[in-house]
């Protein structure tokens, strides 16, 4: 008698391709949350009204914070890349813009920081996007040259993919 022994092996293995090849980045900015300072008193010579990534706000110099049904938030930006794409945001010369005033004047803005913290790396695989929030700094003059009312303007957020 003749028994025949067969032996199957079977090999399994996980080919990696290689990465995903660069793509540009895709910024919106979220028109449902804008960079805003909320209300505020100027009580001497002036100071700063900022904004800090975590939404919350605090003020230096003569400034005092006021509640008065004016909300107060970080801008809100929805950014799609590649995962492992390192992004960062640039502040400095370029990222200041200046607001004026319906009642005359006008206040210097300064990009502040980042939530996540510059630079940051894309986790989440297109169409999802990543959630960035920016504060910033308002300087703020004496009563005179800042008289009460509403100030509005635009900056620039420079996002680097690296």
């Amino acid at each position: 008698m003749i028994t025949v022994l067969l032996i199957m092996q079977t090999v399994s293995s996980v080919a990696d391709a290689q990465e995903l090849p660069p793509r540009p980045i895709v910024v919106t900015v979220n028109m449902a949350q804008s960079l805003s300072f909320g209300a505020f008193s100027i009580t001497g010579t002036g100071g700063s009204v900022i904004i800090y990534s975590d939404g919350s706000r605090s003020s230096t110099g003569d400034i005092v914070l006021l509640s008065l049904g004016y909300s107060f938030s970080t801008a809100m930006f929805d950014i799609e890349a590649n995962p492992g794409t390192i992004i960062s945001i640039l502040s400095g010369p370029g990222t200041e813009a200046v607001l004026s005033g319906d009642s005359g004047g006008t206040m210097t803005m300064q990009v502040g920081e980042s939530s996540p913290a510059s630079p940051f790396v894309i986790s989440v695989a297109p169409p999802a996007t990543t959630q960035v929030l920016v504060g910033g700094t308002l300087t703020v003059g004496d009563p005179i040259t800042n008289p009460p009312g509403n100030y509005s303007g635009t900056f620039d957020v420079i996002f680097v993919q690296e």
